[in-house]
């Protein structure tokens, strides 16, 4: 079995599962948003670009949907890889 990750340490162009956010290391706005945007366990998620200067936002997928995230959020949200890309 594959350990969970945390989004912010997906590599990019892996398909993952969401399986936990830690609800309580967010504030509450940035929780209401995650959710409304459709985040949950379960939910398919693909980190497409990450910003190259210091801590900047990740760009991911989520359904059909491209959000930025900042780190820290990213970094509540752990999941678990769906498979390794064939080389």
């Amino acid at each position: 079995m594959i350990p969970a990750l945390s989004l912010e340490t997906l590599p990019r162009r892996h398909h993952a599962t969401v399986a936990a956010i830690d609800w309580a290391q967010l504030a509450a706005p940035e929780a209401r948003r995650l959710r409304e945007l459709g985040f949950d366990e379960g939910v398919d998620v693909e980190v497409l670009h990450r910003a190259t200067l210091g801590r900047g936002p990740i760009a991911c997928r989520i359904g059909r949907m491209t959000v930025a995230l900042r780190r820290a959020v990213a970094g509540a949200i752990h999941v678990q890889l769906d498979a390794l890309p064939a080389k």
